[in-house]
């Protein structure tokens, strides 16, 4: 059979696969063949691998790496990359693809060292070529191999000349029958994106190690089995020397060791350095001792239960693509582990192997994922020629699914293998899953798609929402049609695959869903969708730096901003919703309890608190009060509750509320598993509210009538039909109540199960056109200016009836006191934006003035994402206040102040103080502010964040209260417990010229 990029077989001409150890690990020599390579790209797959040297019209391209990223971010060579989440951008007719194919061919020279050891092997490694490639030695067509993710190795023993020079080829197409396989929710980018080695294979060489490292906890000893194997023609076991350096043991190939060790867990990562030898490779493995297993539907790690509080990552980098370096991999894991994340899913395929040997030392569980996607299938005729069921792609994909436990199947770090990502159901599932039972019996196997879990060990569901998962954590979830099949499914673990999909603003709900994993045993926990926002860093026409997303190179067929969808921003800047992350998955868990009392949780499973120390401060905004030391340590899984010592000095009430925090931290560093981070590093934080502010003094100024008939209230100017025109000496461009928001990617994500979008609904009550009727302007017998108005948008008739009610403060001329009473009228849709106040002043530098503020921060918070933000007293810029999302959108709201100070860059300022602030039945502390140099419009209408520029105003949202941000983009919408609703509000505030 001629193979083609448009045949369905297995790689052609390669070596069977055999494990990776980790760089440096084996004595046997390799070259890495990294670096620049000859390349030419062409239209078409039929340009053929000849013997012909390239001229000096062929360009330069680095290896690892992609074409379309090869000159960015300012130009696109070899074409742009293009973004689609599930359809293809060809037309479905497996296994054909459009003859407009780019390909690329690649060439560098072959140059065998001078001291490159006789006899044994050589082979070509690849480690991850996108998506079809045939490789030629000085001409001759030596192997056809796929599998963009997994690695490729090709025997070149009888064809190289000791220190002679080869020409090696390889020719890559852009599309083929595999791409039908790797639909995965991302970039479509290709080339030689992984590293190339040439690697000798000694005789008797260690091809196949298979680490058995088990850990029994109930005596305490771990067991060793090392089973070695050359992979050649004919495989076969091969004797070798098994050796524990630490521990001073020594034994054999296929002999059981019992060994006194320390266990492998994410949180105690104790590895040991395993020595297995021949006469001629010697390798060594970082070895972790731990026994995964499931009993009576709860998943255990070492006999103990454990909760999966992870994240779904790609591999990524904004200049890169997926030619990610050491440096980023260990990046991303330190990062993971400094906010708190346990675990990773490797969506939707096998990571650069380096990334797995740092998750064995740092210590994060893994799920390693099968390259294979083919949602595109999933469209009106329902999986029709889907390849999961196809028997002409049987082999094709239990290829792919060998090929990577054989790599990955010695790291500790791996608790489960998954059999790929939204590829529907059919046969095949039943084929991979025996071939990686046969392979490893020892872990657990992992597939979403299949809802009756007949081949799976674990069952497993994106996007579930909550209500339906508490019934999954109790065990009483519907029913499937097939009693023993519901059955069995009901004795598994339960795994949300992908939960709280983390795009733009968001997500909201986190704790909720923690709740309910920490109630039920037998859920497992979940991986919040995604790691980072895949931004493509580009220019613009007049060289501005920005975050490519879908649609940003012009692709005919995209999905827009959905590729921007994770915590970190795409320069790895953690977003608002990773810190709200690591609040809520926080190891030491304090909460604050209705009785005045913190619970403290130790949510560990293997460790005590010993390393952790509990620091309290007793403060009232910026001023710390008393501070000390809770002598408390916690064993795993148990909790303690904390209260405040009844002699603290507690002060009247006064400006800013007295808080008493207490944080557990890292106490010290050195701890092989600490190793990470610093001490002081943050493992949970709480606090109770001791003493809340004093109230606002009554006003009880006189308002005052000017010549032109308009009024004066201390820095308050209102012309005669009650606008108020200037405010602390600047010019008011805007003032009234609001309850629209610029939409967030959130508000926009209309689900199956959501009917219209949050924002469209919004649209029709037109909550984006608001204008204010006045209905009365008054003075008071007791000097105040009251004026009614009615607040509506077009085309309803639902509005919010208005009264102002303004009156200067006694001895404090530059002070004025506004009582605020907002009452809806008519039908309003299931929810609203916001409720509050719109305020716009004239401010050229807007941008640079200063904010201090006394309520929760530093950061932004929401309604449904509380965690992470602490009361105190903080500062920022109004620059500063912004979060830049990929997508510009509602963003920086801070809740719970009570006080904030604004100072313009010509030194004056406006303090704005709140008090009595009420919505419906509920009182509350302090409101939500937002400060913006440009408009909600603005915002809304920004496509990326450099297009955001100043307008001479300063926008100040002044809420009683905001609608949470959920997680609608794709999964379930902001929870009822944090749904705003039209209803009753009432604010208090104060204005104060500084």
């Amino acid at each position: 059979m001629t193979i083609t990029h448009e045949t369905v077989a297995t790689p052609d001409g390669v070596v069977a696969p055999r494990f990776r150890p980790p760089a440096g690990a084996s004595s046997s020599a390799s070259l890495s063949l990294d670096g620049e390579w000859r390349f030419r790209l062409f239209p078409h797959a039929d340009t053929g691998v000849d013997r012909a040297e390239p001229g000096d019209d062929w360009d330069r391209l680095a290896v690892p790496g992609h074409w379309q990223l090869a000159a960015a971010p300012h130009s696109w060579p070899y074409g742009v990359p293009e973004y689609n989440n599930i359809v293809f951008p060809f037309p479905i007719e497996p296994p054909h693809v459009p003859d407009e194919n780019p390909t690329g061919e690649y060439r560098t020279t072959l140059r065998v060292p001078a001291d490159w050891p006789e006899g044994g092997r050589t082979l070509l490694r690849f480690e991850g070529v996108d998506s079809w490639f045939q490789v030629a030695l000085d001409g001759e067509l030596l192997a056809t191999s796929h599998g963009s993710r997994l690695p490729t190795e090709i025997d070149l023993t009888d064809r190289l000349r000791p220190s002679g020079e080869h020409l090696l080829a390889v020719r890559v197409t852009k599309w083929s029958a595999m791409s039908y396989v790797e639909d995965q929710d991302q970039w479509w980018l290709s080339g030689i994106f992984r590293s190339v080695t040439l690697e000798h294979r000694p005789d008797g060489a260690l091809d196949d190690v298979r680490v058995h490292a088990g850990y029994d906890h109930t005596t305490g000893v771990g067991t060793l089995r090392i089973d070695a194997a050359t992979v050649a023609a004919a495989p076969g076991a091969v004797a070798a020397r098994v050796t524990i350096p630490e521990l001073g043991i020594e034994g054999a190939s296929g002999e059981e060791l019992s060994v006194d060790v320390k266990p492998w867990s994410a949180e105690q990562p104790r590895l040991y350095d395993v020595v297995v030898a021949t006469d001629s490779e010697t390798v060594t493995l970082a070895v972790g001792f731990r026994t995964v297993s499931i009993e009576d539907g709860v998943f255990l790690v070492n006999g103990r239960p454990i909760k999966l509080r992870g994240v779904n990552r790609h591999e990524f980098d904004p200049l890169r693509g997926r030619a990610v370096t050491p440096e980023r991999m260990l990046e991303d894991v330190l990062l993971m582990k400094r906010h708190h994340i346990n675990a990773v899913r490797t969506s939707h395929y096998p990571p650069h192997p380096h990334f797995l040997d740092l998750c064995d030392r740092y210590g994060l569980y893994v799920i390693d994922e099968n390259d294979l996607e083919t949602h595109g299938f999933e469209d009106d005729r329902g999986w029709v020629g889907n390849p999961t069921d196809d028997p002409d792609w049987t082999e094709v994909l239990v290829d792919r699914v060998t090929r990577m436990v054989h790599r990955d199947a010695h790291h500790a770090s791996i608790i489960m293998w998954s059999l790929g990502n939204e590829a529907g159901v059919g046969r095949n599932l039943a084929h991979m899953a025996d071939a990686v039972r046969e392979l490893d019996p020892s872990r657990p196997v992992h597939y979403e798609g299949d809802r009756s879990s007949e081949h799976l060990d674990v069952y497993s569901r994106m996007y579930a929402e909550s209500e339906e998962l508490a019934l999954i954590g109790q065990g009483i979830e519907p029913p499937l049609e097939d009693g023993d099949a519901d059955a069995r499914r009901r004795a598994m673990p339960f795994l949300l695959c992908e939960y709280a999909h983390a795009m733009g603003n968001g997500p909201g709900g986190l704790a909720d869903y923690d709740t309910l994993f920490d109630r039920h045993p037998r859920l497992l926990g979940g991986f919040i969708w995604e790691w980072i926002d895949h931004g493509l860093t580009r220019t613009d026409a007049d060289g501005n730096l920005f975050s490519a997303y879908g649609g940003d190179f012009g692709e005919r067929i995209h999905d827009g901003t959905f590729i921007a969808d994770g915590l970190l921003l795409p320069d790895r800047t953690p977003s608002p919703g990773l810190l709200e992350a690591a609040a809520v998955f926080a190891p030491i868990r304090i909460d604050a309890g209705a009785d005045g009392a913190l619970l403290v949780r130790n949510r560990y499973a293997f460790r005590d608190t010993s390393h952790a120390e509990l620091r309290w401060t007793l403060h009232r905004g910026a001023e710390e009060l008393a501070s000390g030391t809770l002598d408390l340590m916690l064993d795993a899984g148990t909790e303690a509750v904390v209260r405040p010592s009844a002699d603290l000095p507690l002060p009247e009430p006064g400006e800013a509320p007295v808080w008493w925090t207490v944080c557990a931290v890292q106490q010290k560093a050195g701890a092989l598993e600490d190793a990470w981070l610093e001490p002081g590093f943050e493992l949970g934080a709480g606090q109770l509210l001791l003493v809340e502010p004093a109230a606002l003094a009554a006003p009880a100024g006189r308002v005052t009538t000017d010549a032109d008939g308009g009024f004066r209230a201390g820095p308050a100017l209102f012309d005669g039909r009650g606008d108020l025109r200037l405010l602390a000496g600047r010019s008011v461009h805007t003032f009234r109540v609001d309850a629209w928001r610029a939409p967030t990617d959130n508000d926009r994500g209309s689900a199956f199960w959501h009917g219209k979008s949050d924002e469209e609904r919004w649209r029709d009550a037109g909550l984006h056109l608001l204008a204010e009727r006045k209905t009365g302007v008054d003075l008071t017998e007791d000097g105040a200016l009251e004026i009614g108005a009615r607040v509506a948008g077009p085309t309803t008739r639902a509005g919010f009836a208005t009264r102002y009610r303004w009156q200067p403060v006694t001895d404090a001329p530059d002070a004025v006191d506004l009582l605020l009473d907002v009452s809806p009228e008519g039908r309003w849709p299931e929810s609203v934006a916001r409720l509050g106040l719109l305020l716009a002043l004239d401010e050229p530098r807007a941008a640079e003035a200063g904010v201090r503020w006394t309520g929760l921060g530093p950061g932004e918070s929401y309604a449904d994402s509380t965690k992470a933000a602490l009361g105190g007293a903080w500062r920022h810029t109004v620059a500063d206040w912004q979060t830049r999302y990929t997508h510009p959108q509602e963003n920086g709201a801070r809740r719970g102040v009570t006080s904030a100070a604004v100072s313009f860059a010509d030194g004056t300022g406006l303090r704005i103080d709140a008090d009595d602030v009420t919505v419906g039945a509920r009182s509350q502390l302090g409101v939500e502010l937002s400060l913006r140099p440009w408009s909600d419009e603005a915002l809304e209408r920004a496509a990326h964040p450099h297009e955001l520029v100043p307008d001479g105003r300063l926008w100040l949202h002044i809420d009683a209260a905001q609608h949470g941000v959920g997680s609608a983009a794709c999964g379930p919408g902001v929870l009822a417990n944090a749904q705003l609703h039209a209803a009753p509000f009432r604010m208090r505030l104060r204005f104060t010229t500084l």
